[in-house]
């Protein structure tokens, strides 16, 4: 194990093309760029494939961005990665494959498991895409099947009901539907009545 504050090169070095974002969420050219990390310490253990990042921690990868006040590495022995931030709140940040827009997650903590393809929020848990937004105790993301699945946690007591899923899912403009009229304009008419200019 060692031990290195402020000398992110080294992790960097571990960690080549760290949690390949699911592809709905992904921009794909992002599992391809490089990983470039931040943070105030960064403890290695290459024994058991781990290494934490403390400190205001701010990871990116092309247009993925992640931040939190630590995040954990593990990689298995088949190379995939299993990634957890913690905060308050954690937050993800990610551009859509093809599109101008982008997904953002928070929650205090966020797991990203690259073997599954799935990216898993906890607590206080929110996504929010475009002008939709979901919330709830844990949401997971399937990018295999491009499902969310948002769960409202359990009562902390008897007497407690459970808490609620919430969302707010706005219309969509239909394709090819047109804009909303505009009121005709009075239409100007030439007058026979009045004298013809000098």
């Amino acid at each position: 194990m060692c031990q290195a504050k402020n000398k992110l090169l080294p992790a960097i070095l571990l960690l080549p093309a760290f949690l390949c974002a699911p592809a709905c969420f992904a921009e794909r050219a992002d599992r391809d760029k490089p990983v470039h990390l931040e943070a105030d310490q960064v403890l290695i253990d290459d024994a058991q494939q781990i290494s934490t990042f403390t400190g205001s921690v701010k990871l990116t990868q092309g247009t993925m961005l992640i931040r939190g006040d630590k995040i954990v590495v593990v990689q298995d022995n088949e190379g995939f990665k299993h990634g957890t931030a913690y905060g308050n709140t954690a937050s993800f940040r990610q551009k859509r494959e093809g599109l101008d827009e982008y997904v953002e997650g928070y929650g205090e903590r966020i797991e990203y498991d690259t073997r599954a393809e799935t990216v898993d929020f906890y607590v206080q848990a929110r996504i929010k895409r475009d002008m939709d937004e979901v919330r709830g105790e844990h949401i997971t993301y399937s990018a295999k099947t491009e499902i969310f699945q948002v769960n409202s946690g359990v009562a902390s007591s008897e007497k407690e009901p459970p808490k609620r899923v919430r969302a707010i899912l706005q219309p969509k403009p239909k394709q090819g539907a047109a804009s909303p009229a505009v009121p005709d304009a009075l239409p100007i008419k030439s007058s026979e009545t009045l004298p013809p200019a000098d």
